[in-house]
């Protein structure tokens, strides 16, 4: 089924699912819906998880700093929430656009490729390790590839080594995406797209009750896309749904069903020369649409689907025993011709061919019991957790060296079609974690402290070589933080964590790697002044990383745990709306980072790709009176500084200063048949600033995204 057929169906498929619910409505204005969908899931038992949907850009709460229904202000941690308002407001595609105006992120870290988010956190890379989707572990390496923002509620980034309850993770952080689910009051909406690209789009999401007790209550979620991208030949197509549904006996007892399907087409991401994209080559620089693979061999198809639930039964005042569980599955095929450098002449690019067929399927359960108590005067929440994740990973690869190419005149159709094997892997993963945390409160001070256990082994067959081998490998993580609510509204934290990450391969005396190990020593001062919807924070932070594989002095084919990472820096988020009419966006980050110790002659530069500052600013007005009422109009500017290539700093990527712009219109204004229509434009890379977001090697480069804009047509109801 071509992808314009599909388009077709979920075009129908959308208006099926709008149809009955505009009908029962009698298509007649009704009370702000924001205002209701907030009512009903706010009555909820204490211990509840907040994952129902909210309204606005200041969340209140979060799972992911505690695994609780904590305050942001009294988390002694840094955590952000990116709401379906903020991704809304600015139309955000994907993941890596949704933390764009988030702090200690490195959002766009290889520039467009659609295949994957590629971002870092605190200056460690994340986006292999750190991902979840509803507080259970999303990523199976890179290959799970890049999540479908539409069907997110919300996104949590929890800045930081936070092993002590989501398991192996490097120490920069997490980032847990939550999913749409069933809400309590009848809400949806439909959305077409075009833009840039020929880009088509058409997407809804529908929810509420299936019966009048509320019982019974059911989310759909679906998106089609057919689309090109800002480099030739390379497509960006998809299909996801998502369905849930929740079941509610009792006021004390909740089951959801969650579930995915997600189909991707697309190219992999163009590995271009220093010369020609950062500095120009004496033949000019290399066009940004430039494709160095070969179209009638590249390939990229992606599918991916999951199944699980939450549950949750509250047995008294003391006692919610609460339960996430998700089987997942993610196949691949992918086919790149990808660069490996310039010849002599400066033009001519060196290629090489590759396959790879990968397959991943995944278990995770997570089970916590949760106690509220009193001891004298203090009062307890005690989480006590057990978790267990299985992953089993299929990786076949062959490739060859490639023809060349010339990036000024390029010539297409010479495909080497005899590619060698170049492993043949089979990966079971297993990991099991012991948890316990306990928030004491003690008027108004709030100490948190945290402990865990985990084993993780992981078997490799190597099938091409007919060996296997194991890791074992065992950690103790935790976290102690302790938060002061103050008057006015601010809460000064400090708190100390740590984090492990188990690393594959031997030394050349055959001895297991040892897990890289993180510790962060981090304070900070939230704000959340009364009576305001607004949230500032500021955090001042440490992390060391230990036990980073360096290459090994005596025997150049293996490697040592000698390597050493530290990262100092300040962090500063602002999100507000100042007035009814006026909502900002705001971030800022330093970061000192330092390769301390190394066996290349590396130690005392700068890690790969991280700058030392990053900026961004939002705003966003919308007009309630006069002649303009019903008009939205948005700005921002985004900042990174220059980034070094490669760890052993042989170059500069420069720095880049990109500006951003949104409008729209409520339809409702201009007619009452309108009413819950809205037509919107956003742009981003407003200059169409051709820059490059990184370079890896000064034979890896990749550009950023040129000016992209995108307009849509929605109706809410």
């Amino acid at each position: 089924m071509g992808m314009t057929t599909r388009l077709a169906l979920l075009l129908g498929t959308t208006a099926l699912c709008a149809w009955p619910l505009v009908k029962a409505s009698g298509q007649q204005p009704q009370p702000d819906p924001a205002a209701s969908a907030l009512t009903l899931p706010e009555l909820e038992v204490q211990g509840r998880t907040p994952n129902q949907p909210g309204r606005g850009l200041v969340a209140q709460q979060a799972n992911s700093g505690t695994k609780t229904a904590t305050p942001l202000i009294e988390t002694p941690q840094s955590i952000s929430v990116i709401t379906r308002d903020q991704m809304d407001l600015r139309q955000v595609q994907n993941l890596s656009e949704a933390m764009r105006f988030t702090p200690g992120v490195r959002s766009d870290a290889y520039g467009e490729g659609a295949r994957y988010d590629w971002f870092y956190l605190r200056g460690f890379r994340a986006d292999t390790t750190g991902v979840f989707l509803d507080g259970l572990r999303f990523d199976s390496g890179a290959l799970a590839g890049r999540p479908e923002a539409w069907g997110l509620e919300r996104i949590e980034v929890l800045r930081g080594p936070s092993s002590v309850l989501f398991g192996q993770n490097a120490p920069g952080g997490i980032v847990n995406m939550v999913s749409r689910r069933p809400t309590d009051t009848p809400q949806g909406e439909v959305r077409l797209s075009a833009g840039s690209h020929d880009r088509l789009q058409t997407a809804f999401t529908s929810s509420g009750p299936l019966t009048r007790d509320g019982t019974w209550s059911y989310s759909l979620t679906g998106l089609l896309r057919q689309s090109g991208t800002q480099v030739d030949f390379t497509p960006d197509d998809r299909a996801f749904i998502a369905p849930a549904l929740t079941w509610r006996p009792t006021a004390d007892t909740r089951l959801t069903l969650l579930s995915h399907y997600q189909y991707d087409e697309t190219l992999g991401s163009e590995f271009l020369p220093f010369n020609g994209t950062v500095v120009p080559s004496p033949f000019g620089r290399i066009p940004r649409s430039r494709f160095t693979g070969e179209p009638s061999f590249d390939t990229f198809v992606r599918r991916q689907y999951s199944l699980g639930y939450e549950f949750e039964h509250r047995f008294n005042d003391v006692f919610t025993v609460r339960q996430n569980l998700r089987y997942g599955h993610v196949d691949g095929d992918w086919r790149q011709t990808y660069g490996l450098g310039l010849q002599p002449d400066g033009r001519t690019l060196n290629r090489f061919s590759y396959e790879s067929r990968r397959a991943s399927s995944t278990f995770h359960v997570d089970t916590q019991l949760q106690s509220r108590f009193v001891t004298g005067p203090l009062e307890h929440t005690l989480l006590a957790g057990l978790d267990y994740s299985r992953t089993t990973f299929n990786n076949v690869q062959n490739g060859a060296t490639g023809t060349p190419l010339d990036l000024y005149a390029p010539v297409y159709g010479r495909v080497v079609r005899n590619l060698a094997p170049l492993s043949n892997d089979l990966q079971l993963r297993d990991q099991l974690g012991v948890y316990v945390q306990d928030q004491v409160r003690s008027g108004n001070w709030i100490l948190t402290l945290g402990g865990r256990y985990d084993w993780a082994t992981t078997e490799t067959e190597n099938r091409l070589r007919g060996a296997t081998t194991t890791a074992r490998d065992g950690a103790f993580t935790g976290r102690i933080g302790l938060v002061y609510r103050a008057p006015y509204g601010l809460a000064p934290y400090a708190s100390y964590s740590t984090s492990f990450l188990p690393q594959l391969g031997t030394t050349a005396t055959g001895q297991a790697f040892r897990p890289i190990e993180g510790e962060q020593y981090e304070v900070g001062v939230k704000f959340q002044p009364p009576g305001r919807n607004s949230f500032v924070q500021l955090a001042a932070f440490q992390i060391t990383q230990n036990n980073s594989p360096t290459p090994d002095p005596s025997n150049r084919l293996f490697q040592v745990q000698t390597g050493q990472v530290r990262v100092r820096g300040v962090e500063l988020e602002a999100v507000a709306e100042v007035t009814p009419e006026l909502r900002v966006l705001g971030a800022y980050t330093y970061l000192d980072a330092e390769i301390t110790r190394a066996n290349d002659g590396t130690a005392g530069n700068r890690p790969n790709g991280i700058p030392a500052h990053v900026a961004s600013l939002y705003a966003d007005y919308s007009f309630r009176d006069g002649w303009l009422r019903g008009l939205g109009l948005g700005a921002g500017v985004r900042y990174v500084g220059n980034t070094p290539v490669g760890n052993a700093n042989l170059g500069l990527v420069p720095s880049v200063t990109l500006f951003d712009a949104s409008v729209r219109y409520d339809l409702g204004r201009v007619s009452p048949a309108l009413e819950r229509a809205r037509l919107s434009l956003t742009a981003t890379n407003l200059g169409d600033q051709r820059y490059v977001a990184a370079c890896d090697t000064q034979s890896a480069c990749f550009y950023g995204t040129g000016r992209t804009v995108l307009g849509a047509l929605s109706y809410a109801w």
